[in-house]
């Protein structure tokens, strides 16, 4: 199947309606019924202003964080005009992707 990888970049203080912003984009994707989401903690960053981010033993606060979806092409279009309407503020990438699934699932 043909679709997209979305990945949106943010950090773990970053919050959005009174949660983690990735958790949030977590459930705005099982709202899409979208069926890959993956939440990864990275160990640094430079942002889109130039900041450096990381996470550090004491303040965690600061960890870089991406969400990664896997999405058809109308599901991306949906996901991305759906956010686009939020007051939110969120670098994404959306990359051309081919996906599917091996042998049965559990």
């Amino acid at each position: 199947m043909q679709g997209y990888l979305l990945r949106f970049y943010t950090e773990q203080k970053v919050q959005y309606r009174g949660k983690p912003l990735s958790k949030w984009l977590l459930g705005v994707a099982q709202q899409f019924k979208i069926q890959g989401a993956t939440i990864l903690s990275a160990l640094e960053s430079v942002g889109r202003q130039g900041e450096s981010h990381s996470s550090r033993f004491f303040e965690l606060a600061d960890q870089p964080i991406q969400v990664e979806l896997v999405v058809t092409a109308q599901q991306a279009d949906e996901l991305l005009d759906y956010l686009q309407q939020q007051e939110l503020s969120l670098f994404y990438v959306k990359i051309p992707v081919e996906f599917g699934s091996l042998g049965q699932l559990t």
